[in-house]
């Protein structure tokens, strides 16, 4: 604001002025108008932001003291960090079984199925097939159907030829929302097990020495004793939207060319509907993971909770969510930052103690391009582990706040910093001091 502002008082006494043309259409404008014009808006931007501040101020110090809190318990818990490791190469693993299994369904073929392809028993002497004999011979694979059709030997044969064509898209279209299921399955597993370490860790009273032995082990063996039915419904929900996006891009595909307005607008709409479908089933399903991990309830009254426990709370949930998700993209932008420039100047030859390992390239870009992408998927991977600790304690913190009053029956289990800024306190008993 203040810079366009000035630029504004150096040009206001001046004509200058510039052209801009767009194919047909030209337009001249004036320096000192179009400073003035940026400065308005800028300034309009900057004074809803200060007022953003000044009316959430307390909220966004609840949001740094839980990034805080959430960096303790990494820290506490450093195995953490290695956790999303495992669910990576299981979905490499899924993709990787889905990829082949969609090989060989699209390789299948009369000859892996039948003898006759190869046979000169089902030949006339000039190489051409006998369609009754191989209609005779179907009824060894397909019973008293084949005997019973009343469709000729080569339109039976055509028919074969269509089955087949259809039980391989069908075979593709399952083997693909497998896929889907089980993708989303393998995250839902490591959302619940990085949960419920990190809820362990906010419901011990005195950190760190309440704390399980093995919390990432301990939660992923309730993981897998109690709560197989919830992550597997949770991403079924996911996989069945994803299916229906794949369909209506399908469509849309389709559509292209085509002459009618009004079903491209209707397919364009249900897209955007189903990519906000998406996105706030995947948020909802995190948050009753949550919940699932702290408390062991089934997924829908899970989800039923945590929908509630956000709607009491909305301004909070947006406040931190988006101060959260501001600084941890900060934080992903330096660690990619950092390892683009080093690999720059690494290919490039001005690290001299590494000169020796420098290899030699005619052109360095595109080391660096898989570098820096490289280094930007590492870093999500490792930070979503962060984002996953902020939101495990933001909820136990919500339900903290809503259980319990700070007495001696109910004390308050959030951290020292949270109860400074809410103004709240434990009011224990000396009797119950040793006790706590």
């Amino acid at each position: 604001t203040g810079w366009t502002l000035y630029q504004y008082y150096q040009l206001k006494d001046t004509d200058q002025s510039f052209h801009i043309q767009f194919s047909v259409i030209q337009m001249t404008m004036s320096k000192p108008k179009l400073f003035l014009a940026f400065g308005i808006i800028s300034g309009i931007i900057l004074l809803i932001a200060v007022l953003i501040l000044l009316f959430l101020c307390s909220r966004i110090r609840i949001a740094v003291s839980l990034i805080k809190e959430g960096s303790r318990a990494v820290g506490t818990m450093m195995f953490t960090l290695i956790c999303p490791i495992f669910p990576f190469f299981l979905q490499i693993v899924v993709i990787g079984f889905w990829l082949t299994v969609a090989v060989f369904l699209a390789s299948t073929g009369r000859n892996q199925s039948f003898e006759f392809n190869n046979s000169s028993n089902y030949k006339y002497p000039n190489g051409t097939y006998d369609y009754d004999k191989i209609k005779g011979a179907t009824s060894q694979f397909f019973g008293q159907a084949c005997d019973n059709t009343s469709l000729s030997a080569s339109e039976f044969c055509s028919f074969l030829k269509n089955q087949e064509e259809n039980f391989v898209l069908y075979s593709q279209i399952f083997n693909l929302f497998m896929m889907f299921w089980l993708v989303n399955f393998v995250v839902a597993l490591g959302q619940m097990t990085l949960a419920g370490a990190f809820a362990s860790y906010y419901w011990a009273f005195e950190k760190p020495k309440d704390i399980p032995a093995f919390p990432i082990l301990s939660s992923l063996w309730r993981c897998f004793r109690y709560h197989l039915g919830s992550l597997a419904f949770g991403a079924l929900i996911i996989a069945i939207v994803q299916m229906i996006r794949l369909l209506l891009e399908y469509v849309d595909a389709k559509l292209k060319g085509k002459e009618n307005p009004v079903a491209k607008f209707f397919v364009k709409c249900l897209k955007c509907c189903f990519w906000c479908l998406e996105k706030f089933l995947k948020f909802l399903n995190k948050n009753a993971y949550i919940l699932i991990a702290a408390h062991g309830k089934n997924f829908c009254t899970s989800a039923k909770n945590a929908f509630m426990l956000i709607m009491r709370n909305i301004v909070r949930v947006v406040v931190i969510d988006k101060v959260t998700d501001f600084l941890l993209l900060i934080s992903k932008l330096v660690v990619v930052a950092f390892a683009a420039a080093s690999s720059y100047f690494f290919f490039d030859g001005r690290i001299e103690f590494l000169a020796s390992f420098t290899p030699s390239l005619n052109f360095y870009v595109v080391p660096i391009v898989l570098v820096t992408l490289g280094s930007y998927v590492i870093a999500s991977c490792f930070f979503s582990v962060y984002e996953m600790a902020v939101d495990t304690l933001f909820l136990c913190f919500l339900e903290d706040l809503e259980r319990n009053d700070g007495s001696a029956e109910k004390p308050y289990f959030m951290s020292k910093d949270l109860r400074k800024i809410l103004g709240k306190k434990n009011v224990i008993s000396p009797s119950d001091k040793k006790e706590f």
